[in-house]
């Protein structure tokens, strides 16, 4: 489920007065008082709460884990609840799985224990629908059986399909009555204080103005292994692919830094964290590859005459069969002890990378020249294609224009605006061949199983000739994007 609400302070003496006049169309009622213990669980360094997750119990709804889905909107918070049955005495396994990447093996205990009363008013539209709910929380922080803290919370929480607009206009409306502005903090970082509040175990740091080169490189680095570990749970859950996909750029994002800034670190550390780096990259890489086939092989479908598209329906439903194994296989490597200590590793070389001398070199002297060798490498490529190239080489040249990409999107803090526009006409390579090896390998897989059923060979050819065109229409378009990212103006500052 998620969750997206705001959250207010009410100082003492604050009333919720008559949200009548906030729209035309809505109906609020009070709904009963409930009271209620909640019981939040975490590491002894508060390890989930500084990622924004919360792990905790209540004697009516079970375990509940919480888990940060981005930024907040006039602080809104949005996050994905996910509820779990179980014993109060420990946290059932599934739940401490979805936490597993922050947690690295970190035992849980009981960190808070909270008393709640709650007073509920629920906001639904003239047709009986609910729109929203009102939560005006007397909360006291127990210590033992001695009151620790005592505050007092009114949430703001949208119902699933309800406009944003209405959520911004109660909380409107609660300020002007006299509630204090929103801030996202969850009850548990008001109950345990500074030491929750902080950040968490990988931080992405703020450049200093003359920063060294070790600074950017140690920037780069915590900010993909942040990447990949708040994706860790979205991978597990399984509903978006875009968890595969983004845990899969954070490796490759790595492991490409660790390649172009591998004069500025030990040699023999980063090559046996790439040599790891490259084990999970290949895991989320099957998983990956094939969402995308299947994702491409459905929208090509959406094309066809319906009873042509019924055909291949078996061909498909093939296919998602050996992506949901790849994607078991791939589970049961991230539930591996090889896996927790890959992210110890990386969590380790966030926050010191284990540097060489010429890291301490200020960055805007040192960085320029490590594109170079990125850039080289592709013109050289770009050079040798055959006339007319063939797909495998234009399959290399679009690695190493991804290589230039990140090389250059690393260096950007720094550099500013013209490696982001150097990073930017690589990107655009990347993606016109990108497009043209999904379309390749797609055809490829479709000629392989074809099968001998007629209807389903025909459907099948039908599919395969239109991704041949595809194809064919982005080798069209690919040498236009190569005379963008050819420009000498653009590696003027190399």
């Amino acid at each position: 489920m998620l969750e997206r609400e705001v959250k207010l302070a009410a100082p003492r003496g604050f009333r919720l007065l008559d949200l009548g006049g906030v729209a035309d169309d809505i109906v609020v009622t009070a709904a009963p008082e409930r009271r209620f213990t909640t019981v939040y669980w975490d590491t002894a360094d508060l390890r989930l709460i500084r990622w924004g997750s919360t792990l905790r119990h209540r004697a009516d709804e079970g375990w509940t884990v919480k888990l940060p889905m981005g930024g907040s909107s006039r602080g809104m918070l949005t996050r994905a609840e996910h509820v779990f049955a179980g014993s109060q005495k420990q946290p059932p396994s599934e739940a401490l799985d979805l936490v597993s990447a922050y947690l690295r093996g970190a035992a849980v205990s009981r960190v808070a224990r909270m008393r709640t009363v709650r007073r509920v008013l629920s906001v639904r539209g003239v047709e009986g629908a609910q729109l929203a709910e009102i939560d005006d929380d007397d909360v006291t922080v127990l210590d033992g059986r001695r009151v620790a803290a005592r505050f007092r919370e009114i949430e703001v929480e949208l119902a699933e399909g309800a406009p944003e607009q209405l959520l911004h206009a109660l909380v409107d409306h609660l300020v002007a009555a006299g509630a204090e502005q929103p801030d996202p903090m969850p009850k548990l970082v008001r109950a345990l204080g500074a030491r929750s509040a902080e950040p968490p175990d990988v931080a992405v740091d703020a450049l200093p103005r003359h920063a060294r080169g070790g600074a950017v490189v140690r920037r780069a680095i915590a900010a993909s292994v942040q990447r990949l570990i708040k994706h860790d749970a979205v991978v597990r859950i399984g509903a978006d692919p875009e968890g595969v996909h983004q845990a899969r750029v954070a490796t490759r994002r790595l492991r490409s830094d660790l390649r172009t800034f591998a004069p500025l670190l030990d040699r023999q550390w980063a090559d046996a964290l790439r040599t790891e780096l490259q084990w999970l990259a290949d895991e989320l890489g099957v998983v990956r590859d094939g969402d995308v086939l299947l994702m491409r092989l459905r929208d090509t479908a959406a094309e066809l005459d319906p009873q042509d598209a019924h055909a291949v329906d078996a061909v498909i439903a093939e296919l998602a069969a050996d992506v949901e194994r790849e994607r078991a296989r791939l589970l049961e490597g991230m539930r591996d002890a090889r896996y927790f200590a890959l992210l110890d590793h990386l969590v380790a070389a966030a926050r010191q990378p284990a540097l060489t001398a010429e890291a301490e070199r200020p960055a805007v002297l040192v960085l320029p020249q490590l594109v170079q060798r990125p850039w080289r490498r592709l013109r050289r490529a770009q050079r040798a294609l055959s006339d007319p190239p063939v797909d495998d080489e234009l399959h290399a040249v679009r690695i190493l224009a991804k290589r230039l990409r990140y090389a250059a999107e690393a260096v950007a803090p720094v550099v500013g605006r013209r490696a982001s526009a150097l990073a930017g006409a690589a990107a655009g390579v990347q993606e016109v061949l990108g497009d043209l090896h999904d379309a390749v390998v797609a055809a490829d897989w479709l000629r392989a199983h074809a099968g001998s059923d007629p209807a389903r060979a025909f459907a099948t050819g039908e599919l395969f000739a239109m991704e041949m065109a595809k194809a064919a229409e982005q080798r069209t378009l690919w040498p236009n994007a190569w005379r963008k990212l050819d420009r000498p103006k653009l590696r003027s500052w190399m």
